[in-house]
């Protein structure tokens, strides 16, 4: 039997997964500016889906992405440990409004504008993918226009769903047409299904975005698919924006609008870990994780593992050791 010391507390690193409260992988906790200071990454919650246009409850994904979240350990592959080589901080939820999304976008932009002032890299859990438009905005309005990997099955833009602008279907067209970015500097990945239309692809290929559809992956594999995305963005600030539905329902149930035929949660994982350490990321979203529609836990653990593989590849690139 171990020796119990009865005024021992855990560290961030020391406790069981399902002990203490739950923050992002056990990391310390902040709401204050003085919080951050030091801060190479910083994990923010957008937990709003008043704009989805079909299944809601992924106001719900940042709380299970922590509560699923591991502790700390090196990466098995990678041969480090994003939490022993960064800095990273959990800085709590954006203070989103219900039924207001312009408020809770605000909130939004305001949380990550101060990360990003602060010198760190935000790590944005959603939350519907319409949290793209503030997030990638805060970076964007400090960086300059970004580069853009995006992961989904649709490419969200859309002018408008249902005449509504401001949708989990329309924040990309609205990033590029408002210059936050550079359409010759963003690839997306995973496209299949049914939607958009050719009045979208249209105006994509005006503004030479790179679409990479599913079909692409499963022909030429993943490898080939990220290298001609990450040659597309190349140098200088980019962001990363991983909707869950990329992933194929077998392997992430629970989301908003599941689209048969996708990713593997292997080949994913593999390429946010890839990506984040060759580009010059500069932020990151997870978004569209729906805990409550899967029945299990599966879908924010998925959403929690594409977090940590993001950070690893952070922890690479700082270290000297990014891929190829």
């Amino acid at each position: 039997m171990a020796t119990i010391d009865p005024n021992a507390r855990w560290g961030a690193d020391g406790r069981p997964d399902y002990a203490g409260l739950p923050s992002f992988a056990a990391l310390p906790y902040t709401e204050s500016g003085e919080g951050l200071a030091g801060a190479d990454v910083a994990i923010v919650g957008a937990p709003m889906d008043e704009l989805v246009s079909d299944r809601p409850g992924t106001r719900y994904g940042p709380r299970a992405i922590r509560q699923a979240s591991a502790s700390t350990g090196r990466h098995l592959d990678a041969g480090i440990d994003a939490f022993e080589s960064l800095r990273v901080v959990d800085f709590g939820d954006a203070a989103v409004i219900p039924a207001d999304p312009v408020a809770s976008h605000a909130a939004i932009e305001r949380i990550v504008g101060e990360v990003v002032d602060a010198g760190a890299i935000p790590l944005v859990l959603g939350g519907d993918h319409s949290i793209a438009e503030p997030d990638i905005r805060a970076c964007a309005q400090r960086h300059g226009p970004l580069g853009l990997i995006h992961f989904d099955a649709h490419t969200d833009t859309a002018r408008e769903l249902w005449g509504a602008e401001l949708s989990h279907g329309t924040p990309m067209y609205r990033l590029v047409e408002q210059g936050h970015v550079a359409g010759e500097r963003y690839a997306q990945i995973g496209l299949r299904g049914y939607w958009p239309g050719e009045k979208e692809f249209a105006w994509q290929r005006e503004r030479g975005i790179t679409e990479l559809r599913m079909r692409e992956v499963v022909e030429r594999g993943i490898a080939d698919v990220l290298t001609e995305a990450i040659d597309a963005v190349g140098p200088g600030p980019a962001f990363a924006s991983i909707d869950i539905d990329v992933l194929d329902p077998a392997f992430a149930p629970g989301t908003g609008t599941p689209e048969p035929g996708g990713m593997t949660t292997a080949d994913l994982l593999w390429a946010c870990r890839e990506l984040a350490g060759r580009l010059e990321l500069v932020g990151a979203d997870v978004v569209e994780v729906l805990p409550s529609a899967s029945g299990t836990d599966v879908t924010a653990v998925v959403g929690a593992r594409i977090a940590h593989e993001l950070l690893t590849g952070i922890a690479l690139r700082r270290a000297g050791r990014g891929g190829a």
